[in-house]
């Protein structure tokens, strides 16, 4: 086969052993559906990319889309007198829904939410195959296809189907992996000081997903705090989430040792793979995590700052390349663990409560802002493993929607629902 996964990807294989690792995404698309018309322009645009056939041979950590004929369908669903509860339902269905372990298969499965003069075209897709800005410029070319969108500006680019591996970008990245690796203590450190997430049956990893958003009064007070605060809009909510999160977690507060809770954000290292990797289509992405013990009575400006210190000192210095590393350790333990160790030990080495997904619209798909409709645009991904939470956020124009999916095991919908409603009180008290 052709293809080697890289790090993450060889993450993710390990991960859907246990529960699928899949990611969610729907875009509005306000016309009338003809499925027919729709379902022959995807199958025409996966056919003409080669994003067919794919092949994989798990136990290598191989893969190759051979290429061939596309036999992709829509699963058209009614959306009723609430088209948007269809919508939630379903995308929580397909992200438990598990594709094939190995072998060849269709890693994208396709469904609409039908209203009378719209729908939501939605992809459910094996996270391992391919990035969220990758499904993102997909989408685009279903949506300019069938809406008869006249591009005017620079043709879009064709996915890199074997882009370069990690060896790449670490040689790309040599000065900075090996200073930082003095950081992997402090990291350790971190963990062993962090309290770690509790799961009632660690066996079951079924994901539930809540879906909120925010308007564009509340994006505008988040985005002009971070602002006036002099950090990213990554480190307010980062900072919010540990804020909310902390009395929800507070017997840690009595215990010896582990009293500081930790959250994590994924990063697209994209840039730091070089052109090379620009049109790359699979997962190129690494992480930090970020603890603080957050005691009782702390500001949220004060625990901002603390957050923005530590994230600015990650970047500076790409102290999220240790993650990588890490990964790479964790692999060649894997094949020692049994099923049970298997399920408790990102929990045990890396505790983290929640993590955070952002992914920006505007600068991925900027001819939206010239089209005679509104898009509006929603994805999910799976926890995983690694934290009991995942927050994908995703920003386009001045609305920001989010979806928090959350391993069942350790939160109900009643938890979940009251987590939301103090983000989004937080955010509108700011």
């Amino acid at each position: 086969m052709k293809g080697k996964l890289n790090l993450f990807q060889a993450a993710m294989i390990r991960w859907r052993e246990m529960h699928p690792y899949n990611a969610v995404h729907v875009v509005h698309v306000p016309r009338p559906m003809d499925a027919a018309r729709l379902e022959a322009g995807i199958r025409r645009r996966l056919e003409e990319l080669g994003l067919t056939g794919l092949g994989l041979d798990r136990r290598r950590l191989r893969y190759e889309w051979s290429g061939g004929g596309s036999a992709a369908t829509i699963a058209a669903l009614a959306g009723g007198a609430d088209p948007l509860a269809t919508l939630h339902g379903e995308i929580e269905r397909q992200l438990n829904l598990a594709f094939p372990t190995e072998g060849r298969f269709d890693p994208f499965r396709f469904f609409a939410v039908v209203d009378e003069k719209s729908f939501h075209l939605g992809i459910a897709y094996d996270h391992f195959v391919a990035g969220g800005d990758s499904i993102v410029l997909l989408l685009q070319r279903f949506v300019e296809d069938y809406c008869g969108v006249e591009r005017s500006g620079p043709a879009l680019p064709v996915p890199t189907l074997y882009p370069p591996k990690y060896r790449h970008l670490f040689a790309r990245q040599a000065v900075p992996l090996v200073k930082g690796l003095a950081s992997l203590r402090t990291l350790i450190a971190s963990c062993r000081r962090s309290v770690r997430p509790r799961y009632a049956s660690s066996g079951d990893g079924y994901n539930g997903v809540a879906f909120f958003r925010l308007d564009s009064g509340e994006h505008t007070k988040l985005a002009r705090t971070a602002r006036d605060w002099e950090m990213t809009q990554n480190d307010l909510f980062l900072s919010i989430l540990l804020w909310i999160l902390s009395p929800r977690v507070a017997e840690r507060r009595e215990a010896k040792r582990r009293r500081e809770l930790g959250v994590a954000s994924i990063v697209n290292v994209r840039r730091d793979f070089g052109a090379k990797a620009a049109n790359g289509f699979v997962p190129l992405l690494a992480s930090f995590r970020v603890a603080h013990p957050v005691p009782p009575g702390i500001g949220l400006r004060e625990l901002a700052s603390f957050v923005h210190a530590e994230t600015s000192h990650v970047k500076r210095g790409k102290l999220y390349l240790q993650t990588l590393l890490a990964i790479g350790l964790s692999g060649m333990q894997w094949r020692f663990l049994s099923a049970e160790q298997r399920q408790g030990f990102h929990a045990k080495n890396y505790a983290v409560w929640a993590g955070m997904t952002p992914l920006f619209l505007d600068a991925l798909w900027p001819a939206a802002r010239a089209y005679p409709f509104r898009l509006e645009y929603v994805r999910a991904v799976a926890t995983g493993p690694l934290a009991p939470i995942v927050v994908a956020l995703t920003t386009l124009g001045e609305v920001v929607q989010i979806a928090l999916s959350f391993r069942t095991a350790a939160f109900d919908r009643e938890r979940v629902d009251g987590i939301i409603a103090d983000i989004t009180n937080c955010i509108r008290s700011l």
